[in-house]
């Protein structure tokens, strides 16, 4: 990655809306030391495009439409020393959250964010420094000073099999339970954890280390 001093801060914007990438760009092009050197429309499209203009950072959106999602581009991009990924969202959930800082994104910001924050945090990440936006940094910190979540060993067993990709009527086999006894352990999980899917109850038990 070139250093910020070396030159300006090569940017990719990844977002589905090519509105949304017009703007960026136009209010990207108002500041010093940035330079968008590439756009894409979807997760796939971000990979391709990375490797053809070796972006300092990726400005990363999580809802990419159909295809790759934005925690799988973000997974695919840093796992062997590419961009620094900076998440531009809408989604605040504790779980998005914990699934984009796992995936190995830099920073996790929100689309309501001032553009001098923006700014500030797009060169904080090509410079290795995280970077939030102060509602996520309030819900990190607050998740980090409640208790943590008591899960019985039954709903443990359960998250379990969740992390090894497992269906409902799976788990119901593998664990000789029914699979409406399953459904009910899952709706425990999720109210204790504070998610509302699979995905997001397996990212945040791994955050918390609930799982072996």
């Amino acid at each position: 990655m070139t250093p910020a001093s070396a030159g300006p801060v090569r940017l990719l914007l990844c977002d589905d809306h090519a509105v949304v990438r017009a703007g960026l760009r136009a209010l990207l092009s108002s500041t010093d030391g940035i330079e968008v050197v590439g756009e894409a429309g979807s997760g796939e499209e971000a990979l391709a495009v990375a490797e053809r203009v070796r972006p300092d950072v990726v400005l990363m959106d999580l809802q990419l439409g159909d295809g790759m999602d934005g925690v799988t581009a973000t997974r695919e991009l840093t796992s062997d020393g590419g961009p620094r990924v900076l998440v531009l969202t809408m989604f605040d959930t504790d779980a998005d959250i914990a699934r984009a800082i796992e995936a190995g994104a830099t920073g996790y910001l929100l689309k309501a964010e001032r553009p001098e924050e923006l700014f500030a945090a797009i060169r904080d990440a090509a410079s290795g420094r995280s970077a939030l936006s102060a509602p996520v940094a309030d819900r990190l910190l607050a998740r980090m000073r409640s208790p943590r979540p008591t899960l019985s060993g039954r709903e443990l067993d359960i998250l379990g099999q969740l992390a090894r990709g497992l269906g409902n009527r799976e788990i119901a086999r593998t664990l000789f339970i029914s699979e409406a006894t399953v459904k009910t352990h899952l709706g425990r999980i999720y109210t204790k954890l504070g998610v509302e899917t699979r995905a997001g109850a397996v990212a945040v038990a791994k955050e918390r280390r609930l799982l072996p």
